[in-house]
């Protein structure tokens, strides 16, 4: 009888083992490594966008180097932004596309924790199903969290569309001076340049 309820309890605490393990692996992971981690540096690190900076100045700085899209594929960095002032951004690598409304992401430092969160949910829930506005999970808590976030778009993975590098280079070149002195000074710059060869 004793062996019976060892064995029964034994069989007991497996399957509980295995069904932690199942629903860490359904509703993604937390990591707490030993030093805190931004978002900027581990989202370079596990996508192939090589960007530096703050988060808010990333979609600026991929026009014309990384395809930027409005809606998420698999391995495209995800940009929140304005969520805490305009100069407050965060950003995520898209681990999987779900469904048409819903992605899993990795990322870190979420809401300033400075943990690693992997294979997160995250719901758009904007009413044009245009990924403009979304609802990250928080594995913490086990549920949706209160807030929406905005979203810039998705940076890469990959080159922009020749279309995208046109734009960004036109944005990027100075526009022509109306101003008469700039532009002897000008004139003037290029007969000492030519004056020199």
């Amino acid at each position: 009888m004793v062996g019976s309820f060892i064995r029964l309890a034994a069989a007991a605490a497996l399957c509980l083992i295995a069904a932690g393990c199942a629903e860490r692996e359904a509703t993604g992971g937390i990591e707490a490594p030993d030093n805190p981690v931004q978002c900027v540096p581990y989202v370079r690190a596990h996508s192939a966008v090589a960007l530096r900076g703050d988060a808010y100045t990333w979609w600026d700085q991929a026009a014309g180097r990384f395809r930027r899209s409005s809606l998420p594929s698999q391995g495209a960095v995800m940009v929140l932004h304005d969520y805490a002032g305009p100069e407050r951004a965060h950003v995520a690598v898209v681990r999987t596309v779900v469904s048409p409304r819903e992605i899993r992401i990795d990322h870190a430092n979420w809401l300033d924790d400075g943990r690693i969160y992997t294979d997160d949910p995250v719901r758009d829930v904007s009413e044009a199903g245009d990924w403009s506005l979304v609802k990250v999970y928080n594995l913490k808590a086990g549920a949706w969290g209160a807030r929406t976030y905005s979203v810039q778009g998705f940076i890469g993975p990959g080159a922009p569309s020749d279309d995208e590098a046109h734009v960004a280079a036109r944005a990027q070149s100075p526009a022509p001076s109306s101003d008469p002195i700039a532009g002897l000074i000008a004139k003037d710059q290029d007969l000492d340049d030519d004056a020199d060869n």
